[in-house]
């Protein structure tokens, strides 16, 4: 096992669980990345989303980010980490665990 857990976020509705999940699994040793999609990239803009730097690594679709009208830059987001729903299969395929939110 790799020790990685990957998560799917595509509804703005759930930041308490998402970062309570990502911080219970970093606690527990897990390797955490994030994918945000549809309306979860909305999250960005939620003051609690920066809880999240330093306990995993997030991607974000950029298609989702222009139709939702969320400009760059993102906090604790780096550039090359915008990219499209292929960036989700990879996540998938790297994970050993996987959840949807």
């Amino acid at each position: 096992m790799n020790n990685k857990l990957g998560i799917l976020v595509s509804s703005d509705r759930h930041i308490d669980h998402l970062i309570g999940i990502t911080k219970a699994a970093y606690r527990a040793g897990k390797k955490v990345t994030i994918f945000l999609t549809n309306r979860a990239v909305l999250l960005t803009k939620n003051k609690k989303f920066t809880e999240l730097e330093g306990l995993c690594h997030i991607s974000l679709c950029s298609l989702c980010m222009e139709s939702f009208k969320v400009d760059k830059p993102v906090p604790i987001v780096n550039e090359k980490d915008f990219g499209t729903q292929m960036r989700n299969v990879v996540i998938m395929k790297e994970c050993d665990r996987y959840i949807v939110l």
